[in-house]
């Protein structure tokens, strides 16, 4: 998720407030064509009645072997290699940040790729519609951390985000956490190792300094090595108990 510098006083969803930017620079003309021709087709909607779910399943084939979402997928690169090399997955991004959700329509177009859907908007709307077990896999990647500790609060992982993602993913399902902040780091691991439904899938220091070789670079992971920053790469199965 790339960090939000204005924080629009009319993006409110029910008692919470999105904090970020919607927009960056201007986009070009065939990235704006994409939004207003491609989104509409690979968009994820809500539904319309109130205490309605939404299946994730139905937005894909049948023989779809998994739904996998990834939440803040800034450019999209990670998400379209995965959804390239796992073409019976089924994937769902969420990202607020259009010059973002206008960068994945584009690996979209140039790979030919079938099995995504786009949320463009506050993810925790999303996951409030979901259905208990419906996710194979959460992958949240350098997030946005916050740094101030007055804006805490506003960091995506929090303890009832954890809850929620437990509810979500089947047993046996994977969280998938990343960031290259080490105040973050100490954060999102206290929230996820406190929820006796996961469990942290590192055995030493080197299952969480390398990331595994099905885990696709983001542009921020080459960002924060070209800057000096070491990132860390997380992994939490399921577990079918624990609350």
């Amino acid at each position: 998720m790339p960090p939000g510098k204005d924080i629009p006083k009319d993006i409110v969803q029910r008692d919470r407030v999105f904090y970020g930017r919607r927009r960056g620079r201007r986009l070009r003309a065939g990235m704006e064509a994409l939004l207003e021709e491609r989104l509409p087709e690979l968009l994820v909607e809500l539904p319309g009645t109130p205490d309605a779910m939404l299946d994730p399943r139905t937005l894909f084939p049948p023989e779809t072997r998994g739904i996998w979402l990834e939440i803040g997928f800034g450019g999209g690169e990670h998400l379209a290699a995965q959804a390239e090399a796992n073409p019976d997955v089924g994937f769902i991004g969420s990202e607020p940040f259009m010059n973002g959700v206008a960068s994945l329509l584009r690996h979209c177009e140039d790979r030919g790729l079938s099995n995504v859907r786009i949320y463009p908007d506050d993810v925790r709307d999303l996951l409030a519609v979901l259905p208990d077990g419906c996710l194979d896999r959460i992958a949240v990647l350098f997030a946005d951390p916050w740094p101030k500790k007055r804006h805490h609060p506003r960091r995506i992982i929090q303890h009832g985000t954890i809850a929620d993602f437990h509810r979500l993913l089947k047993p046996g399902g994977e969280l998938r956490l990343a960031t290259d902040d080490m105040g973050y780091l100490r954060w999102m691991l206290a929230r996820a190792t406190a929820h006796r439904g996961f469990r942290w899938l590192a055995r030493g220091p080197q299952d969480w300094r390398l990331r595994p070789e099905d885990w696709p670079e983001t542009r921020y992971e080459a960002k924060a090595r070209a800057q000096g920053r070491q990132p860390a790469f997380m992994r939490f199965e399921r577990l079918d108990t624990g609350g």
